[in-house]
């Protein structure tokens, strides 16, 4: 039986996701997600890289947060609440 990580890295080696979908597919809240997603992101191979498309204000397009790997609250250039999430994918 396999992981909730390793099914995780399974699904984004198939599809980009974001951890919304990934926490409907696994009926997980998001915020696990996150979780999971910070694990792998440190546990795939050499062979391997985990791509992530950064969380981006839909209001002034500030996409260069901190932590990519996470869902930001607002933005700190606009302070918009209006935050596109990230998305992931291991190729």
């Amino acid at each position: 039986m396999e992981t909730t990580r390793q099914r995780v890295a399974d699904r984004l080696r198939e599809d980009p996701a974001t951890a919304s979908e990934l926490g409907e597919w696994l009926s997980l809240p998001t915020p696990v997600v996150y979780d999971h997603l910070q694990h792998v992101s440190r546990s795939v191979d050499g062979d391997e890289t985990f791509l992530v498309a950064p969380p981006e204000c839909r209001d002034c397009g500030f996409d260069r947060f901190d932590d990519p790997v996470n869902e930001p609250s607002r933005c700190p250039e606009c302070r918009s609440e209006r935050i596109a999430e990230p998305t992931f994918l291991i190729e």
